[in-house]
């Protein structure tokens, strides 16, 4: 019970951090909608975003990664006590935690060389000037590791460059979503436009925080539960605090060295190097509460009058 309460609020505080973006994108076209198109949204977005978002696309990749295992039994994965459900998880585990640590790892070369950030570590100022060794490094990163894991399954290879396909699928929708943000309000698209085009944003953004829930468990009822709180605080965030939040300045940075640390702890379990369930939500918590703690000692040079 310990192991699963650590596991679900590690999910709830990775969810929580790593949607911060996506929280500044609903406010601000929030923002620009009727009071009940907010309200909609936000109940019915809720319900949308915990059971077919979190907990769906989970019960899916499970599902995908393990052709041997029922639906029902996928989405029961570690709580179930079938010796063939078992057999197939621990069978199936490998590749999708090869693909999602790929992913990940991916996810933060880009954040680390390419995309603009409050510099929290010494040397962040440096990679941001070496941008075109992104693609380097990434590309060296994936051949060295489809070139071990062939040695052990092909199908762990072709994991890996599933996770590289994923991340630059979403990488692009996740671009083309500022510039459609900008798009949708100089048009004055409908209330009902706007929301479809937050699920959508929603369904995308989601894709980390899934990815990465599989560092610290398998099950999906404990995915659903630990993502689902992590998104209804992502929503209560969205209506009266989200201002307030940008002045933690880098608490991004948490979120990506984050997933830099659970992208390395799925690809040493893929490896067939198995790490303890509660190192994840531990690594968690204290690379977070880093960040959060030096955001917090910056908060005073801001000028009172500044902040919300």
């Amino acid at each position: 019970m310990f192991s699963a309460l650590l596991t679900i609020l590690g999910l709830c505080l990775f969810e929580t951090i790593s949607s911060v973006d996506n929280a500044v994108i609903n406010a601000e076209v929030l923002a620009t909608m009727g009071k009940k198109s907010r309200q909609w949204f936000m109940f019915w977005g809720i319900i949308i975003a915990v059971f077919l978002v979190r907990g769906g696309l989970p019960w899916l990749i499970v599902w995908l990664a393990t052709p041997g295992v029922s639906p029902y039994g996928a989405l029961l994965a570690t709580f179930s006590s079938d010796p063939a459900v078992v057999t197939a998880i621990e069978h199936s585990a490998p590749m999708l935690l090869l693909g999602g640590g790929t992913f990940l790892l991916f996810l933060f070369f880009h954040w680390l060389f390419l995309e603009p950030k409050n510099f929290g570590l010494p040397g962040e100022k440096f990679f941001a000037t070496q941008g075109v060794w992104f693609f380097a490094v990434s590309s060296v990163l994936l051949a060295a590791i489809v070139w071990n894991a062939q040695k052990i399954d092909p199908l762990l290879s072709f994991a890996a460059v599933i996770g590289s396909t994923v991340f630059f699928i979403t990488h692009g929708f996740k671009e083309n979503a500022e510039h459609a943000e900008r798009s949708l309000m100089r048009q004055g698209m409908s209330d009902l436009s706007k929301i479809l085009y937050l699920e959508v944003i929603d369904a995308t953004f989601s894709i980390d925080s899934v990815l990465g829930a599989f560092a610290f468990t398998l099950s999906v009822p404990l995915i659903l539960l630990g993502n689902g709180l992590g998104s209804i605080v992502v929503r209560q965030l969205t209506l009266g605090s989200i201002d307030r939040i940008k002045h933690y300045l880098y608490l991004k940075n948490g979120a990506m060295y984050s997933i830099f640390f659970l992208g390395v702890i799925m690809l040493a379990d893929g490896f067939g190097h198995p790490v303890p369930q509660w190192v994840s939500p531990v690594v968690t918590f204290f690379v977070i509460g880093y960040f959060y703690l030096k955001s917090k000692n910056e908060m005073p040079k801001i000028p009172f009058d500044a902040l919300p």
